[in-house]
């Protein structure tokens, strides 16, 4: 045991084992994010993803039905013209775009959710995309639905969920790191850990604003391939810039870019993929003229 001069006792300064502990989770943390390493076959991307395709899908297909209920469930497309188109335009994107190439393709399911007020569209991993009737009776033709649904293929197409779990996993195990190296008899450790844990959940808010701006490029990729005329996501961003109005988070705490900032990126992308004005092939399709909104 370390002395004084003087025969005091005193603690050693050397390496702590709970220091040496935290490193080896970290390590684990890191080596395991690492080596879970998959070449998407559409984007030809390098992506670090904890799950297999096969596991997206039935991840996917077990959360839709509770996703569906907490917004008054599904619209049968069978019975209701609005359902269907929503299923015409989503498969119209898929079948007519680089999606096609996916290994989702035969498992995308567009949805129609009956909730009337909420202004939202989403998708599963998998290929369960979602628009709620809130949104759609928002929209003037088809070409803006396709703009809503192109993005959510583009979340898809390109595993942005199955990245966010990786991450998260790996932002957990690094959280717990620190949090071990520096526990101790005081509340430092404690103190560290939520620190770190915040450090992630920051970082993931940066990855899923990334996302979003890349499913935004992507979607409007997808519905001029399907024939749909891409200038229709800046009227897309208007109805969502209406329904934000009144109070919305910052943006620094956002998980999706205001809609301010995607309208500047969307009009970048136009100018950069079409200096000579959108070619008229690419239609706005079918006007919209939606009756209120009532449960059928």
């Amino acid at each position: 045991m370390p002395y004084d001069e003087s025969g005091q006792y005193y603690p050693s300064r050397g390496i702590d084992g709970r220091m040496i502990l935290g490193g080896i989770i970290a390590l684990i943390g890191i080596t395991l994010y690492m080596s879970q390493t998959q070449v998407n076959p559409v984007t030809g991307k390098k992506q670090h993803i904890a799950m297999s395709v096969d596991q997206e899908k039935s991840l996917g297909l077990q959360a839709a039905p509770k996703m569906s209920a907490e917004m008054g469930g599904s619209i049968d497309p069978e019975t209701d013209r609005r359902a269907a188109l929503v299923a015409e335009v989503g498969r119209r994107i898929v079948n007519k775009s680089d999606a096609a190439r996916s290994p989702y393709m035969d498992n995308f399911h567009f949805h129609l959710l009956r909730d009337p007020k909420t202004v939202n569209a989403f998708a599963l991993p998998g290929g369960q995309v979602f628009i709620t009737l809130g949104l759609l009776t928002k929209l003037s033709d088809e070409s803006e639905i396709a703009g809503v649904l192109g993005h959510e293929v583009g979340h898809v197409v390109n595993r942005h969920a199955a990245e966010h779990m990786a991450k998260g996993q790996l932002g957990q195990l690094l959280s717990v790191a620190v949090g071990v190296g520096a526990s101790g008899g005081d509340d430092g450790g404690r103190t560290a850990s939520m620190v770190a844990s915040m450090v992630n959940q920051m970082s993931q808010l940066k990855f899923s604003r990334d996302d979003e701006s890349e499913a935004d490029m992507l979607g409007m990729k997808y519905m001029a391939q399907a024939g749909y005329n891409p200038t229709a996501m800046l009227d897309v961003m208007k109805v969502l810039k209406e329904a934000s109005a009144g109070g919305r988070t910052p943006e620094m705490l956002a998980t999706h870019p205001l809609p301010e900032t995607r309208i500047e990126a969307i009009r970048s992308i136009l100018k950069e993929d079409y200096p000579n004005g959108v070619p008229k092939a690419l239609s706005r399709g079918r006007k919209l003229n939606w009756q209120p909104a009532s449960e059928r």
